[in-house]
């Protein structure tokens, strides 16, 4: 019987095709992310889920980070929490509204704060219980493509917080601090 140990994978430790693929990594993030190496145990799934992660989506990097920082709480992944509070603070979050996002609001932006309350409800929910939502997500100027983005963005970010709950990779970012 296999345990459930997931080491951090180094490159020697890859098949060639993740091989090329920890290359196309450090060249965009200076090394391999933990979480990622977890994903080269498999032959194809390191390639997949970089595919969907590098998909062009109709939402700027800061709503983005803010649906992935919300989502991210919902499923209490203090990985992702840590990685993408520092990446969110790079496009122009500050601390305390990172904190206030995670928490299910923007009030300091009034149209990101309809998108971070449906990408909440999408996570919680896995629907639209609450209507006033999805009508307030449109009357603040999303589309209906946005939405199917923000469904695939809220899939994303799920794919890696329950990649983290079951192989638990060391979190090598500073950690987010948590919610009172």
């Amino acid at each position: 019987m296999e345990t459930n140990t997931f080491s951090v994978l180094k490159k020697e430790d890859v098949s060639p095709k993740n091989q090329l693929i920890f290359d196309q990594l450090k060249k965009q993030y200076g090394a391999v992310p933990n979480l990622y190496t977890t994903l080269a145990y498999s032959e194809n799934a390191l390639e997949a889920y970089t595919r969907l992660e590098s998909a062009k989506l109709a939402f700027t990097p800061k709503e983005i980070e803010a649906v992935n920082l919300v989502v991210s709480e919902v499923n209490q992944c203090i990985y992702c929490l840590s990685a993408h509070t520092m990446v969110a603070k790079s496009t122009g979050f500050s601390e305390a509204e990172t904190i206030e996002i995670r928490s299910g609001n923007a009030s300091f932006d009034p149209k990101l704060n309809t998108l971070v309350r449906l990408a909440k409800e999408l996570t919680d929910k896995r629907r639209v219980e609450n209507e006033v939502l999805l009508h307030a997500f449109y009357t603040a100027g999303y589309t209906r493509e946005q939405l199917v983005d923000l469904i695939i963005l809220v899939g994303d970010r799920t794919i890696s917080n329950i990649l983290h709950a079951v192989t638990k990779v060391p979190v090598e970012f500073p950690l987010a601090k948590q919610l009172d």
